[in-house]
């Protein structure tokens, strides 16, 4: 299976009905890739929930371990752990019952990418959610 990318359309839609994003590899390193797209989108309005077993708190959000500690629903789960990681990271997404899995700029795996779509998971891979969010603000 070769992995299909939403259209335009698709993201933009994503992005506007979304809310709640736990961030899977969130640094607490304001030099870090993560920490500045993540704190944009926190600035954009969304909700951040940091994922980080290694963080007490980011971008003033308490963090948590894993997914599964994360109270509510999750709109988006948007990763920024090695490609090689993904497939864990989606077992937890289908788990929760995350809405949809964005894997950032760079990131793909295409075990991740059907287990995702067979669980009717929206995925979103190797594109960067802050880029994507600011074409359509």
């Amino acid at each position: 299976m070769t992995i299909q990318y939403p259209s335009n359309e698709e993201i933009k839609q994503l992005l506007q009905v979304s809310k709640r994003i736990a961030v899977v590899g969130l640094s607490a390193n304001p030099d870090r890739t993560s920490y500045m797209v993540s704190e944009a989108m926190q600035k954009a309005g969304y909700e951040i929930i940091p994922v980080n077993p290694t963080a007490d708190e980011v971008l003033g959000v308490k963090a948590v371990k894993s997914l599964k500690e994360i109270e509510g629903n999750i709109d988006i789960v948007n990763v920024f752990r090695r490609s090689e990681f993904l497939p864990e990271v989606a077992r937890e997404t289908i788990e929760v019952g995350a809405k949809s899995f964005w894997a950032q700029l760079g990131l793909e795996n295409e075990e991740a990418y059907e287990m995702l779509t067979e669980n009717g998971i929206q995925t979103v891979m190797n594109r960067c959610i802050k880029v994507e969010h600011a074409k359509w603000k």
